[in-house]
């Protein structure tokens, strides 16, 4: 590999040596020089997150690059499958994250190679930084989400039914939520009995056991989702994927954009985010605030009703999610969790009766 490109990216950890940082680092700081790294920490998930102390030139430092960074990529046995996740996650860091309201972590190398199937961003080391990360298994308060929707609205607002995302604009690469096709990888009746059989099928009510009718919901969800407006969203704004920055402002990451209606996205946040009866008692007036936040960011959205009646169709697609996600992904507890909370969301909404009036 030539010292001075990072192409074609690296597959294997072994080949992070120094000099590939050094030239993935000149992309955006040209002329620095990375006299040596070492490497900390790796920590293997959907993503590998591998952390690397930098030994940099006065110019590096100069230029801002942290002597602590984090580099995340596909490492793992099943990352070439992973591929589509890799690069959005790119996307979201290289192309979202300069135009978005959302504090993403600063940002020093984003790159896709089509190729290897391979994404790579390196970007600051939030722990060395001393930022607090959320955690699944500590539900938030109703003031912290609504600090968290007022920003969700400024970024959606940003692109709510703009050329932006459509063919020729900017953002024309992200993909329609409603053509993503990863249920159609695990709704297969021997994985989703698996997951059912499971603690977190256990955590669920029995209402949501049919895998005939999950796969009914979901087509009926992706027909809903073409008809209404869309924007570009973060993607998956659960617990796990966001922080407390050091100035008491929320932070976002693991970003996935994907072009989607707002209740997609706020549904799962809310019904992730909230301890069950805290959620039943503030998710209407927390669907108003955020609606009130697009008012001011210049959208006319739709009712609050309308909002409410999506917000309770939506809630089944946080529960698919979480119900066949792999404990590669995400601890058992945590799936465990999450299953729990969009299961007795769907029961205070009537999923199932909402679902059944879609045509």
């Amino acid at each position: 590999m030539p010292s001075d490109s990072p192409y074609p990216l690296p597959v294997t950890i072994e080949a992070l040596t120094p000099e590939w940082l050094q030239a993935a680092l000149r992309i955006k700081y040209p002329g620095i020089t990375l006299h040596g790294a070492r490497l900390l920490d790796i920590n293997h998930g959907t993503c590998t997150k591998i952390r690397f102390e930098l030994d940099l030139d006065e110019a590096g430092k100069a230029a801002g690059i942290p002597e602590r960074v984090i580099l995340k990529g596909g490492f793992e046995a099943h990352s070439r499958m992973m591929a589509y996740m890799h690069g959005e996650e790119v996307h979201a860091y290289a192309d979202v994250a300069p135009h978005s309201p959302l504090r993403f972590p600063n940002c020093h190398f984003a790159a896709f190679d089509e190729g290897v199937g391979q994404g790579i961003v390196i970007m600051d080391d939030l722990v060395a930084r001393g930022v607090t990360f959320l955690h699944p298994q500590r539900p938030e308060t109703p003031e912290a989400v609504a600090q968290r929707l007022t920003l969700l609205a400024r970024h959606h607002a940003m692109t709510w039914e703009s050329p932006d995302i459509r063919p020729g604009g900017r953002f024309a690469w992200a993909p329609h939520i409603a053509d993503a096709t990863y249920f159609g990888t695990v709704f297969k009746p021997e994985i989703w009995q698996g997951y059912v059989n499971s603690a977190r099928g256990a955590a669920a009510s029995v209402c949501f056991h049919d895998l005939d009718w999950m796969i009914g919901a979901m087509d009926k969800l992706n027909a809903l989702c073409r008809t209404l407006p869309t924007m570009l969203i973060h993607g998956d704004t659960h617990l796990g994927n966001l922080y407390v920055d050091t100035d008491g402002t929320p932070g976002f990451f693991d970003s996935l954009p994907h072009l989607a209606p707002a209740m997609y996205e706020i549904s799962y946040h809310i019904t992730g985010a909230l301890d069950v009866p805290v959620r039943r008692a503030h998710e209407r007036q927390l669907v108003a605030h955020y609606r009130e936040e697009l008012i001011r960011n210049g959208v006319t959205p739709p009712s609050l009703d309308e909002f409410m009646h999506q917000f309770g169709c939506f809630v089944a697609n946080g529960y698919a999610i979480f119900l066949v996600n792999a404990s590669e992904f995400q601890p058992e507890a945590i799936n465990t969790a999450y299953t729990a909370r969009f299961s007795s969301a769907m029961l205070d909404h009537d999923t199932i009766g909402l679902l059944e009036k879609l045509p």
